[in-house]
């Protein structure tokens, strides 16, 4: 008897991309009566326990004029060393000891972070070993790690046996399963941003595709729905996979800002499945501070073939947080109010892509951020826009994912149906850099068969990206890395 064949397919979908600053008036404030209308304020500073105020600079001696309770939330007008000038929401002003205020914005960030921190190492663990994966193609690579990250993770809930142990290993995810997901859900839901405030535009969207008459079961499909958001539609691959295929296609170029087209490209890819996981992240950011349009200009990059070419620069002469080494420049470009960012890592050589490539992993690149400081920088960097495609299942399997791809694996937690098994991943990303800020989409599709000091003021360093480079945005508050890719030539 022959073997019937079933097939699973997985969609990743798509990601748009794009510090803890203190406010301070731009004139000096006088008076008891100058105090600023509260929704002009940023009210990013508590009071971490009850402390006195006084209306005017403190003097040793002199009673306070008030007190404010420990958990007020306040703004800070003027920072000095021992104390602070803020205001209250309800409109009380004065100096407080600086050592009383903590900011709102770094507790905020340090209680997202521990809800996600397992789930972000693996994450990023995964995303240098992926990277390490492809590096081997040519030209400009550029993928969405949290994207692959998530369409595998819903997979995960329904393997069993050693595929879950290889895929859980592979995912750097090697705790109870239910913890997993517990995390997914608070960092994408994390990633849920459409405050303009913020500078950043960030969705995620999660969708299961199913079969007609094909039965799930039930556990899968609420932990799917539950933390993930991924509910069930029905589509009949069977007879008509070209209206499949277009359905998903349409639904993963809405949910990537309409950047990510035709995902699959053929029906014949579709014909043989049963499930489609999507998950598409959308993320728009503006620079925090634009590059101002009228000094791009075309200047010489050399892609790593030797050639020279022409191509608009960006330039900027301002403070970034900055680091260099021998071998190596860093420079990170936060976007919005600084919870995310693009980490620009650039050789000192122009063929030194290569040896920074190798040394890429998320321990080197923990280490280079906490090397950064904050200087002025003079920033020449190429404007570009580049998409990348890839099929992962070579590149999964050399990772130690083999079980899921042959026939004996184990996906008997998803459904009664036997003999389940991956039998591709597709992964498809695009991003644009501009003078205004980034766009990044990607997505992701798998496929399962079954059967189957005082001076003189010294030159700036000038960070000049004229060759090829690797860059990666990430999400500061929970340091996960959501884009990773590298330009070797800013015209294609």
């Amino acid at each position: 008897m022959s073997r019937r064949t079933t097939t699973l397919f997985t969609v990743g979908m798509a990601l748009w991309f794009l510090g803890d600053s203190i406010p301070v008036l731009s004139s000096p404030l006088t008076g008891t009566d100058s105090r600023r209308p509260a929704a002009q304020l940023n009210f990013d500073y508590v009071i971490t326990a009850d402390t006195f105020y006084y209306a005017t600079s403190p003097q040793q001696g002199r009673p306070p004029d008030g007190s404010l309770a420990a958990g007020t939330k306040v703004a800070v007008l003027r920072r000095q060393s021992s104390y602070s000038l803020v205001q209250s929401q309800g409109g009380e002003r004065g100096y407080v000891a600086t050592t009383a205020l903590k900011s709102v914005v770094a507790a905020e960030r340090a209680a997202l972070r521990s809800q996600v921190e397992k789930v972000v190492d693996g994450s990023n663990r995964f995303a240098f070993d992926l990277y390490q994966g492809l590096r081997g193609t040519e030209g400009n690579l550029f993928c969405s790690p949290a994207s692959i990250s998530a369409a595998l993770a819903m997979a995960l809930n329904g393997t069993g046996g050693q595929t879950a142990t290889e895929l859980a290993k592979t995912l750097h995810l090697q705790m109870p399963e239910a913890q997993v997901n517990r995390q997914m859900r608070a960092l994408q839901g994390s990633w849920q941003i459409k405050d303009a405030r913020q500078g950043v535009r960030i969705e995620v969207a999660n969708r299961l595709w199913g079969q007609e008459g094909f039965q799930f079961l039930p556990e899968f499909l609420q932990t799917t729905r539950n933390d993930y958001g991924a509910e069930l539609g029905r589509l009949d691959f069977k007879n008509d996979a070209q209206q499949a295929r277009r359905t998903i296609n349409d639904w993963v170029e809405e949910h990537t800002g309409h950047k990510i087209q035709n995902l699959i490209a053929s029906p014949k890819l579709l014909h043989d499945a049963r499930l489609v996981l999507t998950n598409a992240i959308y993320f728009k950011g503006s620079w925090q501070t634009p590059f101002a349009k009228r000094l791009t200009k075309e200047q010489a990059f050399h892609p790593k073939d030797g050639r020279e070419i022409k191509i608009p620069f960006m330039h900027s002469a301002r403070h970034f947080r900055y680091a260099a080494g021998d071998d190596l420049q860093i420079l990170q470009l936060p976007y919005g109010d600084g919870s995310f960012s693009m980490i620009a890592l650039l050789p000192s050589s122009v063929d030194g892509l290569a040896g920074l490539e190798k040394a890429l992993s998320a321990e080197n690149l923990q280490a280079w951020i906490n090397g950064l400081r904050s200087t002025e920088v003079e920033v020449f960097l190429p404007k570009f826009k580049t998409t990348s495609q890839f099929q992962l299942a070579d590149t999964l399997k050399s990772l130690g994912m083999t079980r899921a791809f042959e026939p004996s694996a184990d996906f008997s937690r998803m459904s009664i149906e036997k003999d389940l098994f991956l039998s591709a991943v597709i992964h498809k990303a695009f991003v644009d850099v501009n003078e205004e800020g980034t766009e990044a989409a990607a997505a992701t599709a798998m496929m399962a068969t079954v059967g189957a000091a005082p001076g003189p003021r010294p030159e700036p360093p000038v960070f000049r990206a004229d060759h090829p480079f690797v860059f990666l945005i990430r999400d500061e508050r929970t340091e996960a890395v959501l884009f990773l890719g590298r330009i070797v030539d800013p015209t294609r």
